[in-house]
């Protein structure tokens, strides 16, 4: 399995950007797929992360600015930023929680290598 992301870049603030993480492999079906980062000298965190029942959990600090937009068919998400501020600078992570279709199926975490985003003040 193996996660291809693009976007990014620099903007100022109140800019917006978009990300797009694409999932190749044998996969079977998604279980989560969605967006971490990872600010500098901080820990990795959540930014948002769709579930395949639907529902969706979204870090309190990107609610009404990051919007996430999933094709679970063609194992694709999206993630649109608006109203870019300086702390969402770091670099994303797209992740994805999938089931791999194998002679048994088995079920695998997946990491993308990381976009960078700056915004700029």
């Amino acid at each position: 399995v193996q996660l291809q992301a693009s976007g990014g870049g620099l903007v100022q603030a109140g800019g917006s950007l978009r990300l797009s993480c694409a999932a190749s492999g044998s996969i079977a079906r998604v279980n989560q797929m969605g967006w971490y980062r990872q600010a500098p000298g901080k820990e990795r965190e959540l930014v948002i992360l769709n579930f395949r029942d639907g529902s969706t959990n979204t870090a309190d600090s990107v609610k009404g600015r990051f919007t996430m937009s999933s094709d679970n068919a063609k194992k694709t998400v999206s993630l649109q930023m608006n109203n870019l501020r300086p702390e969402d600078t770091g670099v994303y992570y797209c992740y994805a929680d999938v089931w791999v279709a194998d002679a048994v199926e088995y079920r695998r975490n997946a990491w993308g290598p990381g976009t960078q985003v700056t915004v700029s003040s």
